[in-house]
């Protein structure tokens, strides 16, 4: 009797990335903190928090986005855990084809999103907002009769490189599947 073929790397992809989502609800992928406490953004594609001196605001928009991304992201693990069980079914290639893209485009578009941030901060607001590490941020008011300095840092959190693991996975499944073909 011939053994049912598995992807282990789409079945893995899938775990990890509903995993990932689990996680991200409540850990940032990148956090980036202006002053002692004075501001905060806690970001991910599937929540964003942004805290000014405690007080957390949520743009509805942007809520919006998250929620989307939260669907689409447990969509695709569904779909390549399902695949990864039955790769020789009619369905699976179209449900391979659905779920391998969606990890990385949402680690890509995450990374370019916030090297973009960064960049239009420093080049159209002259705030030297770093997009890993630390700066220091000079904030004027009036030309030159107020400035304000405050150290800037950061950081990109663990959940990423998790992200950047389900990514991973999920591309070796598709890889691995050619194999499965043959």
């Amino acid at each position: 009797m011939k053994a049912r073929a598995v992807n282990w790397f789409g079945l893995a992809g899938g775990i990890v990335t509903i995993l990932l989502i689990i996680v991200s609800i409540n850990t940032p992928w990148w956090r980036l903190t202006i002053g002692n406490g004075v501001f905060r953004v806690d970001a991910s594609p599937i929540n964003i928090n942004l805290n000014l001196i405690g007080n957390v605001f949520t743009i509805p928009l942007i809520w919006a986005f998250n929620l989307a991304s939260i669907l689409l992201l447990a969509a695709s693990g569904v779909a390549l855990m399902v695949y990864s069980l039955y790769p020789s079914k009619s369905y699976s290639k179209s449900l391979l084809s659905f779920g391998y893209k969606k990890p990385f485009y949402a680690v890509v578009l995450f990374t370019v999103a916030l090297a973009a941030l960064t960049f239009i901060a420093k080049s159209i607001l002259s705030v030297d907002l770093p997009f890993y590490g630390s700066s220091s941020v000079k904030i004027s008011f009036g030309g030159q009769e107020a400035n304000i300095e405050m150290l800037t840092f950061a950081e990109f959190v663990w959940p990423f490189w998790l992200g950047i693991v389900a990514a991973g996975l999920c591309i070796a499944a598709r890889l691995y599947h050619r194999k499965l073909e043959t």
